[in-house]
């Protein structure tokens, strides 16, 4: 009779919104929410492909939104999903927090239903292949530059100037295999991706994970956004954050005046004098050899070809002026999204409200749109990461009209305003520092 008796499945557990919400981290313990199941990632995150801490930046709070939108093969995710199950909400609990726009939510998850019926999520492969050969082409005659004409101070800088295209442009490209918008698999997206940020900039893909997609999670968000790490030690950036440095009475630098230093320290010297060295501490620290190998090709493929022409001395300044003048390029594009906009702690707001208080657009034009790798369309490559950039036009008007039925601001602007939008903003968040720091 006993091997007749049917095997009764472990009884389901169920959770509330205060259960979950306790298991953020502080206390090790961490839990998330995805389509109303609950999953403890404690021990996961340290294995999550995506990396641990933009995992954890969404422990003790409702992950749909962003599961969703940064995954492209959800099926094959999900049976991996199935050993950090550990219950679901219980049937009297909303399917999210009450800070969450129940409505706006619900209107998003059709918006996005639509944009995948109307194609929008798959890549037109022609469209990257003449990306990437233009790329090349600018690399070859950047080389071929100084091989004719020989190398003079005006061939030179010709040739500087061609190379600092080359590598900005080829941080757009790798930026798009990073967010697996190119290829339906991730295998290609991460095999291209470790070629373009490996080989044609001499970078790890894997240090670019780690800091990129915790930005997207929970863009200007303090402590859980790395892009704006400067505040407080170089800057004070948004307005709350600010006035809270100024009463604290904390000053690292002369805040009011930071609208004039980031001419200094900002533009030029973030790669030439951070990233270029960090990157190699990462890759080593964090024993990503791989990617170091990937880098090596990057520097010995460089100094293979122009050392015979320019000399030792002469490839390293040409080498440190292409890092200043690229990063005078991405430091102006990649600011002037974000920089200008709300700045806050994590207040666990719905992924639309997340996302468009953080991020403006600037006005498409055929400059824009290759200047800035598309990332003048701000706002859809954050609420649609892995969308193909070429469809970022044909979603925008969609996403203005949701913004506009919700009450929501949807900014976009002229290319040298939004550059000026980045130093107005420092002076004010300077100011009031300095008001809060000296009155309050």
């Amino acid at each position: 009779m006993d091997s007749e008796t049917p095997t009764q499945a472990p009884a389901k557990r169920y959770f509330t919104w205060d259960e979950v919400a306790k298991r953020s981290g502080r206390e090790k313990e961490r839990w998330l929410v995805i389509d109303r199941k609950v999953y403890n990632i404690s021990e996961f995150t340290r294995r999550h492909p995506g990396g641990s801490r933009v995992l954890s930046h969404y422990a003790g709070q409702d992950a749909t939104d962003p599961f969703v939108a940064f995954h492209i093969d959800k099926g094959l995710v999900r049976k991996y999903m199935n050993s950090l199950l550990i219950g679901e909400l219980s049937p009297e609990q909303p399917s999210f927090e009450p800070t969450k726009n129940k409505e706006l939510m619900d209107e998003f998850r059709e918006l996005r239903a639509t944009v995948e019926r109307m194609g929008l999520m798959k890549a037109n492969h022609v469209f990257f292949l003449l990306y990437l050969l233009h790329i090349l082409l600018l690399d070859v005659a950047a080389w071929l530059t100084l091989w004719f004409f020989g190398t003079s101070f005006v061939p030179f800088l010709l040739c500087a100037v061609l190379l600092s295209t080359v590598q900005a442009q080829a941080g757009w490209l790798q930026h798009d295999f990073g967010h697996l918008s190119v290829f339906s698999t991730s295998t290609w997206n991460h095999l291209l991706h470790h070629f373009v940020i490996g080989h044609l900039k001499g970078a790890p893909a894997s240090w670019w994970n780690h800091l990129h997609f915790q930005h997207h999670a929970k863009p200007n968000c303090f402590r859980k956004d790395p892009d704006i790490n400067m505040h407080p030690f170089f800057f004070a950036l948004g307005k709350i954050l600010s006035v809270e440095l100024g009463k604290q009475k904390k000053k690292y630098m002369p805040y009011n005046h930071q609208h004039k230093y980031f001419f200094l320290i900002g533009p030029p010297a973030l790669l030439p004098l951070y990233f270029q060295w960090y990157i190699f501490y990462f890759v080593i620290q964090r024993k990503k050899w791989v990617d170091l190998a990937w880098m090596i090709t990057f520097y010995a493929r460089i100094f293979l070809t122009y050392v015979p022409l320019l000399g030792l001395k002469g490839v390293l300044g040409l080498f440190f002026m292409v890092r200043f003048l690229e990063s005078n390029w991405f430091v102006w594009v990649t600011q002037m999204n974000h920089i200008p906009m709300h700045i806050d702690y994590d207040r666990n707001m719905d992924w639309v409200s997340t996302q468009l208080q953080a991020t403006c657009n600037v006005h498409r034009s055929a400059f824009n749109d290759w200047f800035s790798g598309h990332l003048n369309f701000q706002i859809e490559h954050h609420l649609f990461p892995t969308m193909p950039r070429h469809n970022y036009h044909k979603v925008a008007p969609l996403v203005q009209s949701l913004c506009a039925k919700h009450g929501i601001e949807y900014q976009s602007k002229p290319l040298l305003s939004a550059f000026a939008d980045i130093v107005y903003s420092l002076k004010e968040s300077g100011q009031l520092w300095l008001d809060a720091y000296l009155h309050q």
